[in-house]
């Protein structure tokens, strides 16, 4: 009976976790889904604030089709993972823009710790991966 309730206490701890997960991941990828369909469908705040930042308005587009399908990858469970890998790539170029243009690089950093923590605590295979210990 005492190992029945250690297992349900432990199987409930993970699937808080695996909550946390989804949870993290709904909100980057809301916020991923947003500006790229704004790059793409060239809302002018977008482009402004890419133009600002150095990059050509004729490229805007072409760099949220990017975005576009990297979190569309991120998304589906089987290419989750080349899906966070692409989007990592996407926001070391962010951050390699704002220390050239000499703005804050912390948004894009902290942003792409949780899209991989969000995947991380969802994923069993991306832990067993990336094991962590006590």
């Amino acid at each position: 009976m005492e190992a029945t309730l250690v297992t349900s206490n432990t199987k409930s701890q993970g699937n808080k976790g695996v909550l946390a997960g989804k949870i993290i991941s709904a909100l980057c990828i809301l916020f991923l889904l947003f500006d790229a369909v704004m790059k793409v469908i060239k809302e002018s705040h977008s482009i402004e604030g890419s133009a600002a930042l150095g990059w050509p308005v004729d490229q805007v587009q072409n760099i949220g089709i990017a975005l576009l399908i990297s979190t569309i990858l991120y998304i589906i469970p089987r290419t989750a993972i080349l899906g966070a890998i692409l989007i990592t790539g996407y926001l070391g170029g962010a951050i390699a823009i704002m220390v050239r243009v000499g703005q804050p690089l912390y948004f894009a950093a902290v942003f792409g710790v949780l899209v991989w923590a969000g995947l991380y605590l969802r994923d069993e295979k991306v832990r067993q991966l990336i094991p962590f210990r006590k």
